[in-house]
């Protein structure tokens, strides 16, 4: 009479489509970190310029010229008041506001795109079985 006994049982889960909705987090995840950090290059210029900040110095001088990219289409949108050498320059609020409504777009075109929702979990079991003086067997079910 042989006896055979289970080493192990191993049951693991797999979801589908869930490579899909990884991707587009990851990517919606992206879009965010990428205008979040022109959103804050914008913000810091406004808050320089408010503040009468020295252009010269060589922070103001990066924070304008990688800003000057970013506000390129708004230059002279709108009137800038200024008064002793303290900016408020609207066009640069008014670029903040469209940026995050095309971040906010991006992101729904790619969610809406790509992500699919939650299907069926499919689970699969492994055994192995040990019996004495031979070789283990491996046997699957889904």
């Amino acid at each position: 009479m042989s006896q055979k006994r289970i080493s192990e049982v191993k049951t693991t889960q797999r979801e589908s489509g869930q490579e899909q909705r990884l991707f587009s987090f990851k990517a919606t995840q992206w879009i965010w970190l990428g205008f979040g950090i022109i959103e804050v290059l914008i913000g810091l210029r406004v808050v320089l310029k408010l503040i009468a900040a020295n252009p010269a110095s060589p922070f103001a001088a990066f924070i304008y010229n990688v800003s000057d990219v970013f506000l390129f289409p708004f230059a002279g949108l709108v009137g800038t008041p200024a008064s002793g050498g303290m900016v408020l320059e609207f066009s640069s609020i008014i670029a903040m506001l469209v940026y995050a409504l095309l971040a906010w777009g991006l992101e729904r075109i790619v969610w809406v795109s790509f992500y699919r929702p939650r299907g069926e979990l499919v689970g699969v079991t492994q055994t192995t079985i040990s019996e004495p003086d031979t070789v283990t067997k491996t046997t699957t079910r889904e």
